[in-house]
């Protein structure tokens, strides 16, 4: 392309046309940039070539297709007809839009379940609670935070920008290899005390060591999947790959498709996945009208089953994440099997590594521990309860930074920063329990700025905390405790919604109106 058509002005109406013909638009440093062959984060250096124009002034985000946007291709004849996104339908209304035809007939093909599904409907009355219910979260969230208006948004941007080349100038981003040293050591020791009492054994404690090692290792491979340690794409994938498949029996390859997209989406019901656990868990009450995922692209059906298991969800919460590693397993050999992952580029050759990396952890794990190391069945299936058991701290550390926090969809005009600090909360501890935490109660933090080495959040938390106070945006800073008690108070508050809707439907059967 011409360098005078690369540096042509193109209004929203073209990028509009652009998106509706199945190109992927980015806009970095008001240049249109055309993303259809990127596939890694090194591909930015060469983002020059894919330049195809430039806009004026300031940019309005459009709603993404997989969101429910509707996009107009150049042959339309209404050219000059304004576009109006669901989120300017939503500024327009008092808090929440009426759906239009277009968005039912989303709705319907996305609320479709597979004739094997016994799902939960709802009468227009049980509807208009959830409706509600959405109403009163969406205001409340508006009176909690900053105004959305442009001027407010991008000064908070600019700021946002600030703050980063602050964290720069003091070196946050820079790799403390000497902490990675000491967690080798501390994962080493524990891996061999595990070993020597499973020879001695004490096949119980033996369990617990090796699952304390596995909750260690899980850190070095979330700062591996980031590009966080080396900063090297291909280097830190492979040390993620080799923590997580061979020692861990996992694929890093799923947790990056799976954690990518929440760090995009978070907190968002139909799109982020770390937060769609039907029908074991409904973490906001729009689950319990069968949302469609645009993650996993199918319905997540209110079952009959997650109707007899969310009322009680608030109760079965830590028994859930007792046995969260076997959903990790689940979740990775799907991954695997189906070949989800990249197909070409540099990460190519991953999934064929993880797939050795799987079968070498269960020869270790499941051949020479369980099967050849252990006297009897029952002791194998009690080392592996418990091994996968004690792993549960780590998962509750996963879901306690964002179960309590807000769900709501707010559109474009909210800034990144906003947005990641109104849906995760950090976890306030001791610096002595740093270690204990992995990084991970800095998740505010590390979803401002995935990048940096969790050993440096700590000091970045002034920095953010003083951002937050200068542009008036609340820091959800919580103890374990605390923090424990809202995400359970939140799981209860869903429960109690599902209940009420239950013994709704329940009367209305008696009264013969259901």
């Amino acid at each position: 392309m011409e360098q005078s058509t690369k540096d042509g002005i193109l209004s929203p109406r073209q990028i509009e046309a652009l998106i509706a013909e199945g190109q992927s638009i980015i806009i970095v440093d008001q240049k249109v940039l055309r993303v259809d062959a990127f596939h890694c984060d090194e591909t930015r250096r060469m983002s020059e070539r894919y330049q195809i124009g430039r806009i004026e002034g300031r940019w309005t985000n459009f709603v993404p297709p997989i969101q429910g946007g509707v996009f107009r291709s150049a042959r339309d004849e209404d050219e000059d007809k304004e576009i109006v996104t669901v989120d300017e339908k939503r500024e327009a209304s008092s808090i929440e839009p009426k759906a239009t035809d277009a968005d039912a007939d989303i709705h319907r093909r996305h609320h479709q379940p597979s004739p094997t599904e016994t799902t939960i409907t709802y009468t227009q009355d049980e509807i208009a609670f959830l409706d509600t219910r959405t109403k009163e979260e969406i205001k409340l969230t508006l009176s909690q935070y900053p105004p959305l208006d442009p001027t407010t948004q991008d000064e908070i941007i600019a700021k946002y920008r600030l703050l980063h080349e602050q964290i720069q100038a003091e070196g946050l981003y820079t790799c403390n290899y000497a902490a990675y040293l000491w967690e080798f050591l501390r994962c080493s020791l524990l891996f061999v005390t595990s070993i020597l009492l499973l020879h001695r054994g004490w096949y119980k404690t033996s369990a617990l060591f090796l699952g304390w090692f596995w909750s260690q290792m899980v850190f070095m491979a979330h700062d591996a999947g980031h590009i966080a340690i080396t900063h090297n794409f291909t280097i830190d994938s492979l040390i993620g790959m080799l923590i997580a498949a061979p020692i861990g029996g996992l694929s890093l390859g799923w947790w990056k498709r799976s954690h990518n997209v929440h760090h995009i989406v978070t907190n968002a019901p139909e799109h982020d996945p770390d937060n769609q656990h039907l029908p074991f868990l409904a973490v906001n009450h729009r689950f319990l009208s069968s949302i469609f995922s645009t993650y996993h692209d199918r319905p997540l059906p209110y079952t009959a089953v997650a109707k007899s298991l969310v009322p009680y969800q608030a109760y079965t919460y830590y028994i859930i994440l007792l046995f969260g590693r076997f959903n990790l397993y689940l979740q990775s050999y799907l991954f695997l099997f189906k070949g989800q992952g990249p197909r070409q580029g540099p990460a190519k050759w991953h999934r064929y590594f993880e797939i050795a990396g799987v079968a070498i952890f269960w020869t270790w794990f499941g051949y020479l521990l369980l099967y050849k190391s252990l006297p009897d069945t029952p002791t194998r299936i009690l080392y592996l309860l418990l091994s996968h058991g004690v792993t549960m701290p780590l998962h509750v550390q996963f879901t306690l930074s964002h179960f309590a926090m807000s769900t709501t969809d707010l559109g474009p005009g909210e800034s990144f920063p906003q947005k990641m600090l109104r849906t995760t909360m950090d976890v306030d501890c001791p610096e002595w329990l740093d270690w204990v935490h992995g990084g991970l109660q800095f998740q505010a933090i590390h979803h401002l700025y995935p990048r940096i080495p969790r050993h440096n959040l700590r000091q970045c938390q002034r920095l953010v905390m003083g951002f937050c106070r200068e542009v008036g945006i609340p820091y959800a800073l919580y103890g374990f405790v605390r923090g424990n008690r809202k995400v359970v108070g939140a799981l209860g508050e869903v429960a109690a919604q599902a209940r009420v809707l239950e013994m709704c439907r329940r009367g209305m059967v008696k009264k013969g109106l259901y």
